[in-house]
């Protein structure tokens, strides 16, 4: 009997799909005793399971609905509450047929790059970025123009050389995926002078704004900026949010907003990948949301991470090298530190030997070759003494090397 050869088979997206970096390396948080700085996770002692249970009454009041298959679109009653709860946010009232609901916002992004991009169309991102926007746009066929960022965000003053540099290049670029609050990995916030460049560079060179905000509600700190969204006249931002950071990612809740057309063509494409969203996990959060309990767990969490924040930077400062460079997020789950000289991948070894993980450098880059001495720690999982403990044996690796 003859084996099935699978590599002949497989599509080009397949033999040259990557597994995700970080989840390569969370293998090595499982082993015993160590402490991990390196999933983005929130902290399950904080979920509201009460107030979780006390919303799942919607099911014996409206089971029958809830139970069928929904809309594409997403649950009405729950689009409704977020179109007012982010009117502030947004500059106004966000209509229904602006805003799709998505099962977290890893599907928004592939939705959105299934819409826009044909294979070897380029997307302009920030250098470091999220590794799974990467992994969602590679598998649409993107190549990647990268914009360095500094503490204020991406640099957008580069912005029109590298868009001009890369149109004689060849690329045809589609769009700019931008982070804005508490970037992921680097913490930053785009300013607001920034933002509204950002919008203006967009204009000149007709581009889409892909702003991606999953963070932005966790302020600990500072001043909140406003969404490049409420400031765009024209209907070429496209902006996603998620209940995932604010609420519990087992919800896999999360809501992509934009012009009408755009959100029109993504519900076409979700219709034929998965229907739609679950409605009993949309009607849950709606539930949740509807009885009040968002607004009072937000201010919660915000407090409860701003201190884990905190004791992050206060062991950081008290343990690590006096060459580290990093700047104190004013809100989100991360720090993003560098140590000159020292290269993050031949680290997380030795840190994994000391007990302690992070995530390196280059795994946020889309290029290869970048990042080497840089590393993503998460202060939002871990306890105060064990981010204490963990700093202190980051140190001892970092010293080791």
């Amino acid at each position: 009997m003859s084996t099935v050869n699978w590599d002949a088979r497989f599509s080009d997206i397949a033999l040259n799909v990557k597994p995700s970096p970080i989840r390569a390396l969370l293998k090595y948080t499982k082993t015993p005793g160590v402490i991990s700085f390196a999933g983005g996770n929130p902290d399950p002692a904080v979920f509201p399971v009460a107030e979780f249970s006390e919303a799942a009454q919607i099911l014996k009041r409206e089971g029958r609905d809830v139970l069928q298959y929904g809309a594409t679109q997403g649950y009405d009653p729950l689009k409704q509450y977020i179109s007012k709860w982010m009117a502030a946010r947004m500059g106004r009232e966000t209509k229904l047929d602006e805003m799709l609901i998505t099962t977290g916002s890893q599907e928004g992004m592939d939705l959105l790059c299934s819409v826009l991009l044909n294979d070897g169309d380029t997307i302009v991102v920030e250098g470091p970025t999220y590794p799974g926007a990467l992994h969602a746009m590679r598998n649409r066929g993107a190549r990647f123009l990268s914009v360095p960022c500094d503490k204020d965000g991406l640099c957008v003053d580069q912005l029109p050389g590298i868009i001009e540099e890369g149109r004689r290049n060849g690329h045809k670029i589609k769009f700019i995926y931008t982070i804005v609050n508490f970037q992921n990995p680097s913490g930053a916030t785009l300013s607001t002078e920034r933002r509204a460049k950002l919008l203006e560079i967009a204009e000149k060179y007709d581009l889409i704004v892909f702003e991606d905000d999953p963070y932005g509600h966790l302020r600990y700190s500072g001043e909140q900026k406003p969404t490049i969204f409420s400031m765009d006249k024209g209907g070429r931002v496209v902006y996603a949010c998620s209940f995932s950071k604010i609420l519990a990612p087992g919800t896999r809740g999360a809501w992509i907003v934009g012009a009408p057309e755009i959100i029109r063509k993504m519900v076409m494409i979700k219709q034929g990948t998965n229907l739609c969203t679950s409605v009993v996990a949309q009607a849950l959060v709606y539930e949740y949301c509807r009885l009040g309990h968002l607004d009072g767990f937000l201010p919660k969490i915000v407090a409860h991470y701003a201190k884990k924040r905190d004791a992050m930077d206060k062991a950081f400062k008290k343990y690590l090298p006096s060459n580290t460079i990093y700047h104190t997020p004013d809100g989100g789950f991360f720090f993003w530190l560098q140590v000159p000289g020292v290269d993050s991948t031949k680290l997380f070894m030795k840190a994994i030997e000391k007990g302690v993980a992070f995530v390196t450098g280059p795994s946020f880059y889309p290029e290869a070759g970048k990042g080497a001495d840089y590393m993503r720690t998460c202060f939002t999982f871990c306890q105060p003494e064990e981010i204490d403990e963990g700093a202190k044996r980051l140190a001892a690796a970092i010293k080791e090397l």
